[in-house]
């Protein structure tokens, strides 16, 4: 195996991880956001492209036969757990978890971004285009977060100031 092919599954990978760590994050924040019907049925939304991202890469995997690592991805579940009960505790917790979202949604369109200029030199034109496919969601999640961080903000706000309003959740 060539040092292009052993980076590019290497990446590949940590993609598969990266969306096993999404998932798992995206369904607990949905979880806790009731009073933000908008900002939970976005987030929903995104779970179904993620599990259907994640999909998309094993296929990937097996058109190339390899397998992804259960131990990245182990860590990647690991990862979003912590993240969710850190979370929990916080009492403007919809508005880190929106900016954290954000955050997680730029790194996944570099990822992508990375993997497709890998697969590309790695001969692999389908994983490329698969890649392509994902970034666009990724970037579509990533500009719907920061086109609504200032509703979710002031939503936050107006229920913080509300004595009979939850704003947590």
């Amino acid at each position: 195996m060539t040092e292009v092919m052993k980076n590019y599954i290497h990446w590949l990978r940590d993609a598969h991880a990266m969306e096993q760590q999404a998932e798992q994050m995206l369904k607990a924040q949905a979880a806790r956001i009731k009073h933000y019907p908008e900002l939970e049925a976005r987030i929903t939304q995104h779970i179904g492209e993620t599990q259907g991202q994640r999909e998309l890469l094993e296929t990937c995997f097996e058109r190339l036969g390899e397998k992804p690592s259960v131990v990245k991805d182990v860590m990647g579940r690991l990862a979003a757990f912590g993240q969710a009960v850190g979370g929990s505790v916080a009492s403007d917790e919809v508005v880190k978890g929106a900016m954290a979202g954000y955050v997680f949604e730029t790194l996944e369109i570099a990822t992508y971004t990375t993997l497709i200029a890998a697969a590309e030199a790695a001969g692999d034109a389908e994983t490329a285009r698969v890649c392509r496919g994902i970034l666009k969601q990724e970037e579509e999640m990533a500009q719907w977060l920061l086109e609504h961080l200032p509703s979710v903000t002031t939503q936050f706000l107006a229920r913080d100031a509300d004595p009979d309003a939850v704003a947590k959740r």
